[in-house]
């Protein structure tokens, strides 16, 4: 009964909101984005889905996307993030340029239907249902299911028999850019091991900041693979952990 409530509260927003030229759905493949799209069909608002291509996703969840979600716009940015890694630095969790780069391009002039609900984090615990962007005034927010629970997610997901990225049946919690620095530091360790050629790219990426010869980068760090090494856990270089010979180069 608590899902049914949920299900039509979060329809009812849908159509109270519903803007003239229809929402635009902004769309990561995740268990969320799944959600408020089929939230979104059953509701029969207009809308046109969109993803933001990092090139750095998981290559699991762009299959997915491309193979079950036909009917979502790709956009790919106009350079790499790995090589604007190289032009910009590596980013941090409170510095992090990535996310406004390469995640939340588009909206403009449009209300952005998104899955962000207040138990992902204490900060999203802040949000509100409807909000204005602080980056930009042109683009406004509509968080539908903000008020859901993992529970309530997945027990949807179950309902509605729908199909979600193989990943998640691995273990996986949270599915987005691989290597993240939001992501815990075991999760990160686990994405390493598991897409060797992407931790060579972001290696080779370290090695040529480094390269830029930086007074303090120099001090602080021998190479690229050691720079890389503290970015990804926070401690010193131990080698054995990362097996160089089992890296496939980046293509």
């Amino acid at each position: 009964m608590f899902l049914r409530h949920q299900i039509d509260t979060a329809i009812e927003r849908l159509k109270t909101f519903e803007p003239d030229e229809g929402y635009y759905l902004a769309f990561s493949g995740g268990k969320d984005s799944i959600v408020i799209k089929q939230l979104a069909i059953e509701s029969g608002v207009k809308f046109d889905a969109h993803y933001n291509d990092t090139t750095i996703d998981p290559p699991e969840l762009r299959i997915f996307i491309k193979r079950l979600h036909a009917d979502v716009e790709w956009h790919k940015p106009e350079v790499p993030f790995l090589i604007e890694m190289v032009k910009r630095g590596f980013p941090m969790r409170q510095r992090r340029w990535c996310c406004d780069e390469y995640k939340e391009q588009g909206g403009d002039d449009r209300i952005v239907m998104t899955g962000v609900r207040w138990a992902e984090s204490s900060n999203r615990g802040k949000r509100r249902m409807v909000e204005q962007c602080y980056r930009k005034k042109n683009r406004t927010f509509l968080h539908p299911i903000i008020d859901w629970s993992d529970k309530d997610v997945w027990d949807f997901i179950h309902l509605r028999e729908l199909l979600c990225c193989s990943l998640y049946d691995e273990g996986f919690s949270r599915i987005g850019c691989i290597l993240c620095p939001l992501a815990k530091k075991s999760s990160r360790m686990k994405e390493s091991k598991r897409y060797p050629n992407m931790t060579r790219g972001f290696i080779r990426a370290f090695e040529k900041l480094h390269k830029r010869k930086d007074p303090e980068v120099v001090k602080r760090w021998a190479d690229g693979e050691e720079m890389f090494w503290w970015w990804l856990t926070g401690e010193g270089h131990e080698k054995d952990d990362i097996d160089t010979d089992q890296i496939m180069l980046f293509e």
